[in-house]
């Protein structure tokens, strides 16, 4: 998908930059999540 194409699709549904930004905020704080429990666990 080019730019253009992004940038179309995003002005023709604004609501969707919302469900991006969630989808992104969420994904973030999982990767912290599991990267904060493997850091927790200690090796033999």
């Amino acid at each position: 998908m080019s730019d253009a194409t992004l940038k179309t699709y995003l002005a023709e549904n604004p609501r969707m930059i919302g469900v991006l930004f969630t989808m992104m905020l969420l994904l973030t704080q999982a990767g912290n999540a599991s990267a904060g429990a493997i850091a927790v666990t200690g090796g033999p």
